[in-house]
C-alpha cells in the first residue's frame, strides 16, 4: 500500500522536529523516562499500537516502519519490527525480535499482545498472501523466543503466519490489534473483507500443529452497521464481541455494535452509530469493557472518550483527549489510560489518566511530551506492569526523529 495511502487512512499529519541529546524529561504526576530512542533503519521508527508487559516487566511493541526494505516495503521506509524491552533489575535493554520482509506481513500498526501461552501476538496492514493485491492482504502473526538456546546478545524470535487471506470473503488488512478467550481463541477485526467487502470480525481457533481455522463471524455491509473498521474488539464473559467501525453507518461517521453470541453463532446488534457533531466520530484504536460491562472507546473526530452502559446509554465522558487514534487501557478500578496525539502543555501530545469518583469522570494529564528528546504524537496504547507503572511510545520526535520507548513510574 504506498505511503499516501497509510498517511490517509490514519488521518494525521506527519511532523518530525530537530532534537538534541538524550536526557530524561521533565516530569509532571510521575517520573517519566525515556528507556529507548528509535533510529530508524535496523532499530525501528514511528512506533504505535498496543504495548504489551510480562510479569517480569518486560516491554513488547512493534513499529510500522524501519526494518527490511523489499518487496510491498521497496517504496517505504520499510516493512517494520516488533521489539522488547528486557527489564534487568530495572535497567531497561532494547533489542528488535523480528524484521518483517514482506511475504511474513509488513507494517505492524495495531501493536503486539502477549497471548495466554506466552507467546507474543499481533497484526499487519499489508504484506502476506497477494490476493488482495500486490501489497498483500495483512497478516495475523504469533512470534515465540528461539526454540534452542541463543548464545548471542540479541536473538530473533521465530514468527509465524498464522492467518492472512488465500482469496475469497477472509478479512483483510489489519490495523488493530487482537484479543483471547481462556481457549486460546484469537478475535479482532479488519478494514477490509468480508462477504462485501467492508471488512468483518473474525475468529481464529487453533486447529493442531500449530494452525489456526478462520471463521468471519459477522461481515460488516456498509450501510447502518458501518463499514471499514480500525478498531480494537472486546470480548465479555458471555462471549459477547463488542466493536465499533471508523466509517459507514447512517451519518458515514462510523458505529458501535455488539455481536451476541448464541447457539447457533452471533446475532448483529447496533449500539451506536455517529453523527460527526458533539459526539465525534470515526472510532479508533479499540473499545474496551469494564468490571460492570460499561464500554468505552475513543474517537479520532471531537476529540473525545464516550461510555456505552449495558442498558444502552451512550455518553461522552471526556472532550480533554484531543485528536486520538491510540488504543486505550482500562485497569482493575476502572481508571482509563491513553494518549493524545497533539494536546498536552506543548501541543505535542500527552499521556493521560480518566479516573472516575462517584460517577464524575477527571480528566489527568500524568505527561505532556515537549517535542524535544521525549518524543511527541504519540499513537501508542498504555501497557502497565503489576507495581502500576506505565509504559508506551511515542511515534515521532525523540533524539532521531524517529519515536521513543516510554516509563512513567509513581
Amino acid at each position: 500500500m504506498p505511503s499516501s495511502k497509510i498517511s490517509q487512512l490514519r488521518v494525521i499529519a506527519f511532523t518530525l522536529f530537530a532534537l538534541t541529546a538524550l536526557v530524561a524529561a521533565p516530569t509532571q504526576a510521575q517520573t517519566f523516562t525515556v528507556l529507548h530512542q528509535f533510529g530508524g533503519a535496523n532499530d525501528g521508527s514511528a512506533p504505535e499500537g498496543l504495548v504489551a508487559v510480562d510479569h517480569a516487566g518486560n516491554v513488547y511493541g512493534s513499529t510500522p516502519d524501519g526494518g527490511v526494505r523489499s518487496g510491498p516495503c521497496a517504496p517505504l521506509s520499510g516493512c517494520g519490527m516488533a521489539f522488547r524491552s528486557q527489564n534487568h533489575d530495572g535497567v531497561f535493554v532494547y533489542a528488535p525480535l523480528y524484521l518483517f520482509h514482506g511475504s511474513d506481513g509488513a507494517n505492524p500498526f495495531g501493536g503486539v499482545t502477549l497471548g495466554p501461552d506466552g507467546a507474543l501476538y499481533g497484526t499487519t496492514s499489508v504484506g502476506g498472501n497477494t490476493s488482495c493485491g500486490n501489497t498483500g492482504c495483512g497478516v495475523v502473526f504469533r512470534m515465540t523466543p528461539p526454540p534452542t538456546f541463543c548464545r548471542q546478545v540479541f536473538c530473533d524470535w521465530d514468527e509465524t503466519v498464522i492467518y492472512s487471506n488465500p482469496g475469497g470473503d477472509g478479512p483483510s488488512l489489519f490495523y488493530a490489534g487482537v484479543v483471547f478467550d481462556a481457549a486460546g481463541n484469537i478475535y479482532g477485526a479488519s478494514y477490509i473483507g468480508g462477504q462485501f467487502g467492508n471488512g468483518a470480525v473474525y475468529e481464529l481457533s487453533p486447529s493442531g500443529g500449530g494452525n489456526y481455522t478462520e471463521t468471519n463471524l459477522y461481515s460488516l455491509t456498509g450501510g447502518s452497521d458501518g463499514a471499514l473498521s480500525m478498531t480494537g474488539v472486546a470480548r465479555d464473559a458471555a462471549g459477547d464481541i463488542y466493536g465499533a467501525t471508523t466509517q459507514g453507518g447512517a451519518y458515514r461517521y462510523g458505529t458501535v455494535f455488539k455481536l451476541v453470541h448464541e447457539a447457533n453463532g452471533y446475532t448483529f446488534q447496533l449500539l451506536y452509530t455517529f453523527t460527526g457533531g458533539s459526539d465525534g466520530g470515526s472510532p479508533n484504536g479499540n473499545v474496551v469493557l469494564d468490571a460492570a460491562g460499561d464500554l468505552y472507546g475513543a474517537t479520532s473526530l471531537g476529540g473525545g472518550i464516550f461510555q456505552i452502559t449495558p442498558s444502552g446509554t451512550f455518553t461522552v465522558i471526556d472532550t480533554q483527549a484531543g485528536f486520538m487514534t491510540a488504543p486505550l487501557t482500562i485497569d482493575a478500578l476502572g481508571n482509563i489510560y491513553g494518549t493524545t496525539y497533539g494536546g498536552g502543555s506543548h501541543d505535542d501530545g500527552s499521556v493521560f489518566e480518566l479516573s472516575n469518583t462517584n460517577g464524575t469522570w477527571t480528566h489527568n494529564v500524568l505527561y505532556s511530551f515537549t517535542g524535544q528528546n521525549d518524543g511527541a504524537l504519540p499513537i501508542s496504547g498504555v501497557g502497565m506492569d503489576a507495581s502500576g507503572n506505565l509504559y508506551g511510545t511515542s511515534t515521532y520526535s525523540g533524539t532521531y526523529g524517529q519515536g521513543t520507548l516510554w516509563q512513567l513510574t509513581h
